[in-house]
């Protein structure tokens, strides 16, 4: 058995009340509650999400500061500086940005910091850089500077003032912004119930400008009476799905409609890279997180995000079309690059690794390409199920990314280790970090020494979490096509997945694939049988008789005919 099933507990009873009253399955009932959602109100709200639920953007911690300094820059003809980031969260809530500033008649210009030279976040390298190209008295960092405390005071310095909207932990003491906007600073207890503080920097960017339309229409300020907001919505999905953020609360609504937008998108790049992925018709989350977004951050990853921030920005088809193809190619080199890093570090961390020990794994070798690290942690997490962080970059400085499990909080770790850094930030799942190679073991002892104190043996398996034990017969065609309202599904609204009791095979196993590497199966429980699909199980011992399968059902489409499949988990 690969991973550690953890069941849902079943609530019959409210399962069988909630079914009655909403007049859905238990099933989908029972699926509903796992994720949290008990009543009805909620449930109505959660199945049907709507724009008009969205929170007032004034209720965010200092966006009323935030969009008064804004106001004044219009007022006095400033210019401004959007200081964005290299990932798809920053470069499409500074596109958003940009467009509505523009639109609403501010002089506003945008620079997005070099992953090789300047290195995450609000660097004073980066910010110094944006200044020698934007000489302005106004700077919004966005999607970055929650940490930055001694650039932010340098720029003070500078006579230039900072705007912070941002969603990554905030340092304590907190940087001397005129205005930081994040909602990790939420002190209201409703505005947390409503998950108001899981929105990426692409919602706060969405939120930003949704203040601005609304205090501009109050005092009338030219085009907001007129402002169609709704368009921005593309561009708050993809920055949102590729984010990795909980799909709960005002997320749920704001990808729910951007999928909506993004699938009707006028928006020439977008059109041209959907076009150049070849996607779907009609995307999904899946879509967007496997076949858009790593074509967005291939530039940034590389070089620099200029062209994935000009794509976005394309007016024409034609203007659009190379763009997108040049990010195409430059995924394809990504790919490439990642290939051979992740083959090495695994190679590197199998050789020593000890399971009863290495809690925390960190490797960094020289020359890495910095560009690629954060996949490649994630890639070696799957692999060992360990907390992880990959390093590279040149011999003066090493630059990595951090990838985290259930039960450690790697941002706050690092901070633990702040003295070993000469810079760090980011969220619990997910962090960024520069350190001297000299002090790489020393980070390595001291995270292990922290996870030490924080993890349980249990939270080093990897956990499969289950919604229900069902019997084959519950699922037909009609209780799947039901249970697809729990769509969009992602982080903190994971995919329904289900187990199954004392199956046997209705006819033998057959292998798939180039290399066998891939088994179609026909299981029965005695109440109904399905098609079981397996994907790159090896060549492993499969099941015989009277075993348990773990899975996620599908709705399958071949040679004209509509069935359900199911995908094997696990099995034992």
């Amino acid at each position: 058995m690969k991973y550690r099933w953890t069941l849902a507990t079943p609530q019959p009873l409210l399962a069988d009340t909630l079914s009655a009253q909403l007049k859905i399955s238990p099933l989908l009932a029972q699926c509903l509650i796992n994720r949290g959602h008990s009543e009805v109100s909620t449930i109505e709200n959660f199945l049907s999400p709507r724009l008009k639920n969205l929170a007032d953007p004034f209720l965010l911690p200092n966006m009323a500061a935030a969009v008064e300094r804004l106001l004044l820059a219009h007022a006095n003809n400033e210019t401004l500086v959007i200081f964005g980031d290299y990932d798809v969260d920053g470069v499409t809530s500074t596109t958003l940005l940009l467009e509505v500033l523009r639109k609403l008649g501010w002089r506003v210009d945008a620079y997005l910091p070099s992953r090789m030279d300047e290195g995450y976040g609000l660097s004073r390298d980066g910010a110094e850089n944006c200044l020698k190209k934007f000489p302005v008295k106004l700077l919004l960092a966005v999607d970055c500077g929650s940490t930055a405390v001694e650039t932010i005071a340098w720029l003070k310095g500078q006579g230039v003032e900072v705007i912070v909207l941002d969603h990554h932990q905030v340092s304590s003491p907190a940087p001397e912004a005129v205005a930081l906007v994040n909602p990790q600073l939420t002190q209201n207890s409703k505005l947390k119930t409503q998950n108001f503080v899981e929105l990426c920097s692409a919602g706060l960017a969405f939120k930003l400008a949704h203040a601005l339309v609304k205090r501009g229409r109050e005092t009338g300020l030219p085009g907001a009476a007129e402002f169609d907001l709704k368009p921005l919505l593309d561009l708050v999905a993809l920055g949102t799905i590729a984010d990795l953020v909980p799909l709960v609360g005002e997320n749920r609504i704001l990808v729910t409609a951007g999928l909506e937008r993004l699938n009707s998108t006028q928006r020439p790049g977008i059109m041209v890279l959907k076009e150049v992925a070849q996607s779907p018709e009609k995307l999904g989350t899946h879509d967007v997180g496997f076949q858009l977004a790593p074509r967005l951050n291939a530039s940034g990853r590389l070089e620099t995000a200029e062209e994935s921030l000009r794509l976005l920005l394309a007016e024409t088809l034609n203007e659009a079309l190379p763009l997108a193809q040049n990010l195409d190619a430059r995924n394809r080199e990504r790919q490439k690059i990642e290939k051979g890093m992740v083959e090495e570090a695994v190679g590197v961390v199998r050789s020593k690794f000890a399971a009863e020990k290495d809690l925390v794994i960190v490797e960094g070798r020289l020359l890495w390409h910095i560009g690629v690290v954060g996949i490649v942690a994630s890639r070696v997490l799957q692999e060992f199920y360990r907390p992880t962080i990959i390093l590279g970059g040149d011999a003066e400085n090493w630059r990595g990314s951090g990838r985290s499990i259930a039960g450690f909080d790697l941002a706050a770790a690092l901070r633990e280790c702040g003295e070993l850094l000469v810079r760090h930030g980011g969220h619990a799942m997910a962090a960024g970090l520069t350190v001297v190679p000299d002090k790489v073991d020393l980070l390595r002892q001291r995270l292990n020494e922290i996870a030490r104190r924080s993890l349980r043996p249990e939270d080093l398996q990897p956990p499969l979490r289950l919604d229900a034990e069902v019997r084959l017969a519950d699922l037909t065609l009609a209780s799947l096509a039901e249970l697809e309202q729990l769509k969009p599904m992602g982080q903190g609204n994971p995919a329904f997945q289900f187990c199954a009791r004392n199956l046997s095979h209705k006819k033998p196993a057959q292998r798939m694939g180039a290399n066998k590497q891939h088994v179609k199966m026909w299981v029965t429980d005695g109440t109904a049988t399905h098609e079981v699909v397996w994907w790159n199980v090896g060549a492993g011992a499969l099941p015989v008789a009277n075993f348990e399968l773990a899975f996620a059902p599908a709705i399958n489409e071949f040679n004209g005919r509509t069935t359900v499949q199911l995908k094997v988990l696990d099995w034992r």
